[in-house]
């Protein structure tokens, strides 16, 4: 990694390093060896880093943050060009930021019993857990997305089947994964070059992006209804053929 000049303004000492992330010196020095991030830029006997590590190693604990294993981190810093800017960095870290409108929270199978009312049995946590409700989480705890439990509830007092739901859930995840996969196409080859071209700094790309997301999901959900509306209207015109 060849440093700028601005880069050499702004050397950090390991332990301003660490102390400006919230990281050990030994988890630093173990991602190097890893290669995960460069080697210190060496000044005689010292070791100094510039904004390009604290990017890397922010990105590292991103990525861990959201359950990445160590050979899965490498695989995915491996991806990302060795002359990488500190501000290229922030974008693979924004668009690592969860989308969900609520995040889910935590519960024992007691205090779920206590929110909704009654002991769930396994059948019914398969359905919920299909439809996205309640999902299984550490030491045997769930992760409930509350708002979403009332509806799905009552899916149970209807004997909506497991089955269903699972066919459902994996409709959803495939189509899900290729909007996903589209979109972020779309943000990387014409709204980040856009906006690195003007000079913006990673947390106004947050803010963008925040701002982006409520407007995603409406339209998702806009282009969902349309289709099914268009979808009934053909199934009714076929069988009134």
């Amino acid at each position: 990694m060849e440093e700028s000049v601005e880069q050499l303004r702004e050397l950090l000492t390991l332990d301003e390093l660490t102390n400006r992330i919230g990281m050990s010196v030994r988890n630093v020095r173990f991602y190097t060896t890893k290669g995960l991030v460069p080697p210190p830029i060496r000044r005689g006997r010292s070791g100094y880093y510039t904004p390009d590590h604290v990017a890397r190693l922010e990105l590292v604990r991103e990525l861990q943050s959201h359950g990445f294993t160590l050979a899965a981190i490498e695989k995915y810093v491996a991806g990302i060009p060795a002359d990488a800017t500190p501000e290229d960095i922030a974008l693979h870290r924004t668009m690592l930021a969860p989308w969900q409108s609520e995040m889910p929270v935590e519960m024992t199978r007691t205090e779920l019993a206590k929110r909704t009312g009654r002991k769930l049995e396994e059948e019914d946590l398969a359905t919920l857990s299909a439809l996205g409700i309640v999902q299984p989480g550490s030491r045997g705890r769930f992760k409930v997305a509350v708002s979403q439990l009332t509806v799905g509830m009552g899916l149970l007092d209807l004997g909506f089947p497991t089955a269903a739901a699972t066919a459902a859930a994996e409709v959803y995840a495939d189509h899900g994964r290729q909007i996903a996969e589209e979109l972020y196409g779309v943000f990387r080859t014409m709204v980040w070059p856009a906006y690195k071209e003007a000079g913006i700094s990673p947390d106004r790309l947050q803010e963008i992006i925040e701002r982006l997301k409520p407007l995603s999901v409406a339209s998702l959900v806009a282009a969902y209804e349309s289709a099914m509306d268009e979808t009934k209207r053909e199934g009714i015109a076929r069988r009134t053929r």
